[in-house]
Protein backbone atom coordinates (compact mmCIF):
# COMPACT_ATOMS: atom_id res chain seq x y z
CA UNK A 1 0.00 0.00 0.00
CA UNK A 2 1.74 3.25 -0.96
CA UNK A 3 1.98 6.14 1.55
CA UNK A 4 0.08 8.96 0.94
CA UNK A 5 1.87 12.47 1.58
CA UNK A 6 -0.33 14.40 3.83
CA UNK A 7 0.78 17.85 4.86
CA UNK A 8 1.37 18.52 8.70
CA UNK A 9 -1.02 21.90 8.93
CA UNK A 10 -3.59 19.52 7.65
CA UNK A 11 -3.88 18.19 11.21
CA UNK A 12 -6.39 19.97 13.85
CA UNK A 13 -6.38 18.96 17.51
CA UNK A 14 -9.80 17.79 18.25
CA UNK A 15 -10.79 20.95 20.24
CA UNK A 16 -10.33 23.25 17.68
CA UNK A 17 -12.26 21.26 15.30
CA UNK A 18 -14.99 21.17 17.31
CA UNK A 19 -15.00 24.58 17.84
CA UNK A 20 -15.10 25.36 14.23
CA UNK A 21 -18.07 23.07 13.87
CA UNK A 22 -19.89 24.69 16.54
CA UNK A 23 -19.29 28.20 14.88
CA UNK A 24 -21.47 27.25 11.60
CA UNK A 25 -21.33 26.36 8.40
CA UNK A 26 -17.49 25.46 8.07
CA UNK A 27 -17.35 23.05 4.63
CA UNK A 28 -13.56 22.21 5.55
CA UNK A 29 -14.36 21.74 9.05
CA UNK A 30 -17.15 19.03 8.44
CA UNK A 31 -14.94 17.36 5.71
CA UNK A 32 -12.21 16.90 8.34
CA UNK A 33 -14.82 15.81 10.72
CA UNK A 34 -15.89 13.15 8.26
CA UNK A 35 -13.00 11.86 7.00
CA UNK A 36 -11.37 11.37 10.59
CA UNK A 37 -14.30 9.83 12.21
CA UNK A 38 -16.17 7.80 9.27
CA UNK A 39 -14.06 4.88 9.04
CA UNK A 40 -14.47 4.72 12.88
CA UNK A 41 -17.74 4.65 13.09
CA UNK A 42 -18.44 2.44 10.19
CA UNK A 43 -15.94 0.09 12.07
CA UNK A 44 -17.51 -0.06 14.79
CA UNK A 45 -21.06 -1.08 13.13
CA UNK A 46 -18.63 -3.67 11.74
CA UNK A 47 -18.28 -5.36 15.02
CA UNK A 48 -21.36 -5.43 15.88
CA UNK A 49 -22.23 -7.47 13.47
CA UNK A 50 -24.51 -5.15 10.62
CA UNK A 51 -23.96 -5.90 7.30
CA UNK A 52 -21.90 -3.55 4.88
CA UNK A 53 -24.95 -1.59 3.63
CA UNK A 54 -26.32 -1.06 7.04
CA UNK A 55 -22.90 -0.23 7.84
CA UNK A 56 -22.53 2.22 5.75
CA UNK A 57 -25.93 3.82 6.66
CA UNK A 58 -24.92 3.60 10.52
CA UNK A 59 -21.76 6.20 9.52
CA UNK A 60 -23.94 7.95 7.63
CA UNK A 61 -26.52 8.65 9.91
CA UNK A 62 -24.26 9.81 13.08
CA UNK A 63 -22.38 12.04 10.89
CA UNK A 64 -25.79 13.90 10.15
CA UNK A 65 -27.24 13.74 13.44
CA UNK A 66 -23.98 15.11 14.95
CA UNK A 67 -24.00 17.96 12.20
CA UNK A 68 -27.65 18.61 13.27
CA UNK A 69 -26.37 19.38 16.83
CA UNK A 70 -23.06 20.90 16.46
CA UNK A 71 -24.49 24.27 16.06
CA UNK A 72 -23.46 26.22 19.03
CA UNK A 73 -22.03 22.91 20.61
CA UNK A 74 -19.61 23.81 23.19
CA UNK A 75 -17.36 21.00 24.02
CA UNK A 76 -16.62 20.61 27.90
CA UNK A 77 -14.35 17.74 28.52
CA UNK A 78 -15.41 18.10 32.42
CA UNK A 79 -18.84 17.00 31.59
CA UNK A 80 -17.51 13.38 29.84
CA UNK A 81 -15.27 11.91 27.26
CA UNK A 82 -16.08 12.54 23.38
CA UNK A 83 -15.59 9.12 22.80
CA UNK A 84 -17.97 8.22 25.04
CA UNK A 85 -20.97 10.65 23.33
CA UNK A 86 -19.76 9.69 19.86
CA UNK A 87 -20.33 5.69 20.98
CA UNK A 88 -23.39 7.02 22.59
CA UNK A 89 -24.84 8.38 19.55
CA UNK A 90 -23.30 5.40 16.97
CA UNK A 91 -25.50 2.90 19.43
CA UNK A 92 -28.04 4.63 18.89
CA UNK A 93 -28.64 4.39 15.19
CA UNK A 94 -27.31 0.91 15.33
CA UNK A 95 -30.00 0.19 17.40
CA UNK A 96 -32.86 1.96 15.38
CA UNK A 97 -31.50 -0.40 12.02
CA UNK A 98 -31.61 -3.44 14.73
CA UNK A 99 -35.25 -2.54 15.11
CA UNK A 100 -36.23 -1.75 11.98
CA UNK A 101 -34.51 -5.07 11.05
CA UNK A 102 -36.51 -6.72 13.97
CA UNK A 103 -33.08 -8.29 15.18
CA UNK A 104 -33.53 -10.02 18.21
CA UNK A 105 -31.05 -8.64 19.91
CA UNK A 106 -33.47 -5.71 20.90
CA UNK A 107 -36.37 -8.13 21.91
CA UNK A 108 -38.00 -6.49 24.29
CA UNK A 109 -37.70 -3.48 26.59
CA UNK A 110 -35.67 -1.17 23.50
CA UNK A 111 -34.80 1.12 25.68
CA UNK A 112 -33.42 -0.75 28.48
CA UNK A 113 -31.58 -2.97 26.17
CA UNK A 114 -30.07 0.02 24.54
CA UNK A 115 -28.91 1.29 27.71
CA UNK A 116 -27.62 -2.35 28.58
CA UNK A 117 -25.59 -2.40 25.66
CA UNK A 118 -24.27 1.12 26.00
CA UNK A 119 -22.55 -0.60 29.65
CA UNK A 120 -21.86 -3.82 28.18
CA UNK A 121 -17.93 -4.87 28.83
CA UNK A 122 -18.52 -6.80 25.15
CA UNK A 123 -19.51 -3.58 23.64
CA UNK A 124 -17.17 -1.45 25.46
CA UNK A 125 -14.21 -3.58 24.20
CA UNK A 126 -15.45 -3.40 20.64
CA UNK A 127 -15.53 0.58 20.36
CA UNK A 128 -12.18 0.54 22.34
CA UNK A 129 -10.09 -1.94 19.87
CA UNK A 130 -11.73 0.80 16.95
CA UNK A 131 -11.17 3.75 18.84
CA UNK A 132 -6.92 2.25 19.26
CA UNK A 133 -7.43 1.56 15.52
CA UNK A 134 -8.42 5.02 14.53
CA UNK A 135 -5.67 6.55 16.85
CA UNK A 136 -3.40 4.65 14.50
CA UNK A 137 -4.61 5.67 11.20
CA UNK A 138 -4.61 9.76 12.37
CA UNK A 139 -0.96 8.94 13.30
CA UNK A 140 0.29 7.33 10.70
CA UNK A 141 -1.07 10.26 8.50
CA UNK A 142 1.03 12.58 10.24
CA UNK A 143 3.25 10.00 10.17
CA UNK A 144 4.39 10.44 6.43
CA UNK A 145 5.65 14.05 6.91
CA UNK A 146 8.28 14.24 9.16
CA UNK A 147 10.60 10.88 7.70
CA UNK A 148 12.42 10.76 4.85
CA UNK A 149 10.58 7.86 1.53
CA UNK A 150 13.52 5.87 1.99
CA UNK A 151 12.46 5.21 5.54
CA UNK A 152 8.60 5.51 5.25
CA UNK A 153 8.85 2.72 2.87
CA UNK A 154 11.29 0.69 5.25
CA UNK A 155 8.37 1.23 7.69
CA UNK A 156 5.80 -0.21 5.31
CA UNK A 157 7.79 -3.16 4.15
CA UNK A 158 9.33 -4.46 6.92
CA UNK A 159 6.24 -3.19 9.82
CA UNK A 160 3.12 -2.80 8.08
CA UNK A 161 3.41 -5.61 5.53
CA UNK A 162 5.54 -8.05 7.23
CA UNK A 163 8.03 -8.48 4.75
CA UNK A 164 11.30 -9.80 6.06
CA UNK A 165 13.91 -7.07 6.95
CA UNK A 166 16.71 -8.49 4.97
CA UNK A 167 13.89 -8.94 1.67
CA UNK A 168 13.61 -5.00 2.65
CA UNK A 169 16.92 -4.12 3.17
CA UNK A 170 18.22 -5.29 -0.92
CA UNK A 171 14.71 -4.19 -2.17
CA UNK A 172 15.59 -0.38 -0.98
CA UNK A 173 19.12 0.00 -1.18
CA UNK A 174 19.33 -0.15 2.57
CA UNK A 175 21.47 -2.04 5.18
CA UNK A 176 19.84 -4.11 7.69
CA UNK A 177 20.77 -1.81 10.82
CA UNK A 178 19.00 1.10 8.49
CA UNK A 179 15.93 -0.70 7.94
CA UNK A 180 15.96 -1.65 12.05
CA UNK A 181 16.73 2.03 13.12
CA UNK A 182 13.99 3.33 10.67
CA UNK A 183 11.29 0.97 12.29
CA UNK A 184 12.61 1.89 15.84
CA UNK A 185 12.08 5.49 15.13
CA UNK A 186 9.00 5.55 13.46
CA UNK A 187 7.57 3.33 16.01
CA UNK A 188 8.45 5.84 18.76
CA UNK A 189 7.24 8.61 16.74
CA UNK A 190 3.78 6.69 16.18
CA UNK A 191 3.86 6.29 19.93
CA UNK A 192 4.27 9.77 20.90
CA UNK A 193 1.55 10.89 18.27
CA UNK A 194 -0.91 8.38 19.68
CA UNK A 195 -0.57 9.80 22.64
CA UNK A 196 -0.99 13.29 22.26
CA UNK A 197 -4.11 12.31 20.26
CA UNK A 198 -5.53 10.56 23.07
CA UNK A 199 -4.51 13.02 25.15
CA UNK A 200 -6.71 15.52 22.97
CA UNK A 201 -9.36 13.89 22.29
CA UNK A 202 -9.83 12.49 26.11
Amino acid sequence: MPFRIAKLMDYTTHTTLLSRLSEGVDPAAWKEFHDRYLELIRGFAVRYGLQPADCDDVAQEVLLTLSRSMDGFAYDPERGKFRSYLKTVALRIIFRILRQKRDQRVLGDVDTVERGASADPEVEALWEEEWRRYHVRQAMTRLETEFNERDRLAFSQYVVKGRPPARTAEELGMSMDQVYQAKSRMMKRLSQMIAEQVKDEG
